[in-house]
This record gives structure tokens, sequence and C-alpha cells, in this order.
């Protein structure tokens, strides 16, 4: 049976996931779950519903999320999802249309990384001038540092260095905390999924443009 064939009726659901109706219809109305309706109107929920209906109770009960935060990691997961199905779907693509030189492309060696990072990257900033720019305490750049949320470079004599990116980052988190009033495990789970998602981005760029190079020498 698809994962996708809407089968069971909220009270069912509901029993699966122990919770009562009245919060599925609560996350519908927040458009963290999208139920089927039969012809009568009557909600069906599928396997993969229950699955997300179980990972939202995860992010609230377990790890504290409020919804605003589960909001965001349900919508960075189906970005993801959608990136890597059109990134399988691009594979194909190429594979019936190049076959065998895409794979011996794909094969072919990339060319090395460059010397210098991205101008955004440098790590310029130390923590007083990074707190001040994010308008935070040093020591929440350093409690970030330790959740992992925010990993700053050293220099020689082990100074913490943040680049233009990392400010970019701990502006963002201090959105989603101020703003949105998501817990530092939700935040966590946030970051995590935006740093898939910008490397299966770069993946596909990078792998597109590797192989277009490759097949336009051999051609």
């Amino acid at each position: 049976m698809s994962k996708d064939r809407p089968v069971y009726v909220i009270s069912v659901a509901a029993e699966l996931v122990e919770m009562h109706p009245q919060t599925l219809r609560l996350y519908e109305r927040k458009g963290l779950i999208r139920p089927k309706r039969s012809a009568g109107k009557t909600r069906l929920y599928s396997e993969r519903d229950i699955e997300r209906l179980r990972e939202i109770r995860r992010l609230t009960q377990e790890l504290g999320v409020n919804l605003a935060g589960v909001e965001e990691i349900m919508r960075l997961r189906e970005e993801l999802e959608k990136l890597e199905a059109e990134y399988q779907a691009r594979r194909r693509e190429l594979i019936e249309r190049f076959g065998e030189r895409y794979r011996q492309a794909l094969a072919a060696p990339a060319l090395p990384a460059p010397a210098e990072p991205p101008r955004e990257e440098r790590p310029v900033y130390v923590i007083s001038v990074a707190a001040e720019l994010v308008e935070m305490h040093p020591q929440t750049l350093r409690l970030y540092e330790r959740k992992g949320l925010i990993r700053p470079k050293r220099s020689a004599g082990k100074t913490r260095l943040y680049s233009e990116r990392d400010i970019e980052r701990l502006r963002e988190i201090r959105r989603l905390t101020q703003e949105l009033g998501v817990n530092l495990a939700g935040v966590e789970e946030i970051m995590r999924l935006r740093e898939r998602i910008e490397e299966m981005r770069a993946r596909i760029r990078l792998e597109i443009e590797h192989v277009a190079r490759v097949l336009e020498q051999g051609a």
C-alpha cells in the first residue's frame, strides 16, 4: 500500500499517534498536516501523515519545540525532500541522455577547491565585535558555540574569529529565539536542516558544473 494513500479516519489516526483528535485539528489549522477528504468531507490520514504526526509529537513533547519552530522544521524538511527528489530526477534524465558518458564524467576527478575561502567565510571579527553586530552578549555566543550552533575559527593565538556567514547565522538564531520563541533544541534542528539544504544545493551545482565541463572536453 502506498504511504500516501488516505485510509485512517481522525479517531484512528489520533489513537495511532497518541494524540487527541482536537490536537490533529489544531495542527491542520496551522498547516502542519494536510489530510485528504472523502466524498463526504471526512478527514482521511495516510501512513505518511501518521509518520509526520509522530515527528511533530517528538518535537513538541520530547524536545519542547513550540509550534512556530515545528512549522519551520517541517517546512525545511519538505524543502529538503523536494530538492533530493529533483536531484534524483535530474540525474536520471542525464543518464538517459548521455548514458555511459555521464557515468564516466561523474567518476572523473574534480578540480581542487580554491585556496582562498569566499569573502563571506573569512574569519575577521573577534567575539566582542561579533556580539555587538548581532546585539548579543559574548557569553551567549560562547553558549551557542558549546551547543554546536556556531563554529568560529581560531587564530594562531586561539582567539575566536567570526566570519560574515557566522554573523548571518547568529542573526537568524536571534530571530528564531527572540521573535519566534523557538528553544535551542528546535534551533539546532532548524540549523541542521538548513545546512543539509545548503550542502545539497552546493552538491548539485558542483556536480552539474563538473559533468558539463568533462562532457564538453570530451565532445
